[in-house]
């Protein structure tokens, strides 16, 4: 199996309100510089190897199929910053002729040159932070654009070449109603993006919007409303010709993530920059430092940025290999369960199956183990079951 790379950008505009990922406001092109030159460092010191089970024999340039710019805002990096670090990423593995280059994009933060240049150096793939239309939510949200900045740079990546653009919207959020759930789907619907990428809002501790509902100043979330908004986004953009493939993402066919569907499959992905997190696709996790300057600083002084390996033991790696696979809308494939771990999992866990089976959380034939529509709702009862 191919690998991929992920290559973490932390800066942005501004910082989102709901947002825990490691992120930093962007200050001054000094700072993005020394990041920059830190990741291309941390690329060329790697030395983290895909091992071929079936023999001892290490691969040296580990073939990849997939690279993966995320953030924080990667496409505040200018273009030349880009091609630096594509450079980088080209010297140390073998690329696939037909990578899939996954730039994340948010509205305003780019120009019909940058996205020519982009497009020159070989980024195929926008994933677009559009979240909402609705002008006050982005407010809300302190998303630093408003609606008519994703619409103008949609048109922009289509006049670009862009034909493998992925929206990212985000349900559930405060104050906001059916309706207007209805309207940010529709509008979404009506650019016809390749990809979706559908989110019912989650609050993390330490945001300003956790400290915002903790006060009063916002409302909960209404669980119940969230469930139907899930049920509306399946009916309208399933009848729109979309498919849905793992429980928050829908695409035209054949334009599945092939990144994102690395993490769900166990797929090795080598992840550089700060709180970049690598699988070596058998049992190693690896983090690296999640605050920007410290990390910029251990690069300098020769040090590695990794402050965390995780060998996961039997009983994890069964596990994560479950709920991942539950996640997509295939499913798990019971026989290769078995061949892979030994044991028929509808015998060991018959008794808990046959109850979310009746509670419509699950279904179940002789080869597959599926989520319901239902169950995607509902997904972490159904995985607390094997983590």
């Amino acid at each position: 199996m191919k690998a991929g790379v992920y290559l973490h950008i932390p800066f942005c505009k501004s910082r989102c309100s709901y947002c825990d990922f490691a992120t930093d406001v962007y200050k001054n092109e000094e700072t993005v510089e020394r990041y920059v030159d830190a990741v291309i460092r941390e690329i060329s010191d790697f030395g983290f190897r895909i091992s071929d089970p079936r023999s001892e024999i290490q691969n040296p340039k580990p073939e990849i199929d997939t690279v993966y710019f995320g953030g924080g805002t990667p496409s505040l990096l200018k273009p030349e910053q880009l091609e630096k670090i594509l450079r980088a990423v080209r010297q140390k593995f073998s690329a696939a002729e037909d990578a899939e280059i996954t730039l994340e994009m948010n509205p305003g933060t780019v120009s019909p040159e940058k996205l020519s240049d982009y497009r020159s150096l070989g980024v195929n793939r926008a994933s677009f932070g559009v979240q909402t239309f609705d002008e006050r939510a982005l407010r809300l949200l302190a998303r630093g654009h408003d609606a008519t900045d994703a619409r103008r740079t949609f048109e922009m990546l289509r006049r670009a070449g862009f034909d493998n653009i992925s929206f990212d919207l985000i349900a559930g959020l405060p104050h906001q109603t059916l309706d207007d759930w209805r309207r940010n789907l529709e509008e979404a619907l009506r650019l016809g993006p390749e990809h979706l990428s559908l989110y019912l809002l989650e609050i993390h501790e330490g945001t300003p919007l956790a400290e915002q509902i903790r006060s009063g100043r916002r409302p909960l979330p209404d669980e119940d409303l969230a469930g139907e908004m899930y049920q509306l986004m399946l009916k309208e953009v399933t009848a729109r010709g979309y498919l849905q493939y793992e429980i928050s993402n829908f695409s035209l066919s054949g334009r599945e993530s092939r990144h994102n569907s690395k993490y769900w499959l166990g797929h090795p992905v080598f992840a550089f920059g700060v709180s970049a997190h690598s699988f070596d696709g058998v049992g190693t996790r690896r983090a690296n430092e999640r605050d920007t300057a410290r990390y910029v600083a251990l690069i300098e002084s020769g040090e590695s940025p990794v402050v965390e390996i995780t060998e996961l033991d039997p009983d994890a790696r069964r596990g994560e290999y479950i709920f991942l696979r539950l996640r997509l809308n295939r499913g798990l494939d019971l026989e290769k369960f078995e061949r892979k771990f030994g044991f028929d999992l509808t015998e060991r866990y018959g008794a808990e199956l046959a109850e979310l089976s009746e509670a419509g959380l699950i279904g179940i034939d002789r080869k597959h183990l599926r989520l319901t529509d239902r169950g995607r709702l509902f997904s972490n009862e159904v995985f607390s079951l094997f983590i």
